[in-house]
């Protein structure tokens, strides 16, 4: 007998089977992700997640939790591969040129895993770019939300920078990652703003012409403060 749509089959002891948890935890993290990205943690409820992924509201419950707990393992789901290839990145530049480093190549290695990653990575990395941007600008838990997944990475990124300009200041170098970050995240949402603003002689959707400006901009700002 197959269990009812939207519904795992059940082991033994009465838990999902593996197969069936695993592609119907990826569907409700996949419509969850989507959502967040286009409504905002609040404009989404429960129900429109369990809809757009079809399955039962009470699987959501039964794999996540409430939507705060839904929504952190959407953030967790991807920051996991950005954390580990950002950090292999800057690891390998640093590896590659011991005692020449420059804020360029820092800013590169650390940056380009993620542009990468939209370039290639589908429709699914877009939509957690836009929410990450949407996160990095929410004054009320978007901080607290952004510590929790993201700083081991950014302070291998400050620390870095550090051995690559040991002149600079820590406070200067921790600005330039707010400006940084800043610009990154607002590149990397692809609102369209730019295409407005430019009557069409640029695209935010173009990343290569991304890539050919974003790390020499960041890397000159950190240049004429360190």
């Amino acid at each position: 007998m197959t269990a009812p749509r939207g519904r795992p089959r059940k082991d033994g002891r009465g838990r999902p089977a593996k197969s069936s948890g695993t592609d119907m935890r990826q569907a409700i993290l996949d419509a969850a992700e989507g959502l967040f990205a286009r409504h905002g943690f609040y404009g989404v409820t429960t129900r429109q997640v369990a809809t757009e992924a079809g399955v039962d509201t009470a699987l959501i419950h039964y794999y996540f939790g409430a939507k705060r707990e839904l929504f952190d393992a959407v953030f967790l789901r991807r920051a996991e591969i950005l954390n580990s290839e950002r950090s292999a990145s800057m690891n390998a530049y640093e590896a590659a040129n011991p005692g020449t480093m420059t804020p360029l190549g820092v800013i590169t290695a650390f940056i380009d895993p993620l542009i990468e990653r939209s370039m290639t990575g589908g429709p699914g990395w877009k939509s957690y770019f836009a929410l990450v941007a949407q996160v990095n600008n929410t004054p009320t838990w978007g901080g607290e939300t952004m510590h929790r997944f993201f700083d081991p990475v950014v302070h291998q990124l400050v620390d870095t920078l550090k051995r690559a300009r040991p002149d600079a200041e820590m406070a200067d170098l921790y600005w330039c990652y707010q400006f940084l970050t800043g610009a990154m995240m607002l590149t990397l949402s692809e609102t369209g703003r730019i295409d407005q603003l430019s009557e069409g002689l640029c695209k935010s959707s173009d990343l290569e012409a991304v890539r050919a400006r974003l790390y020499r901009y960041c890397a000159a700002g950190l240049e004429a403060l360190a």
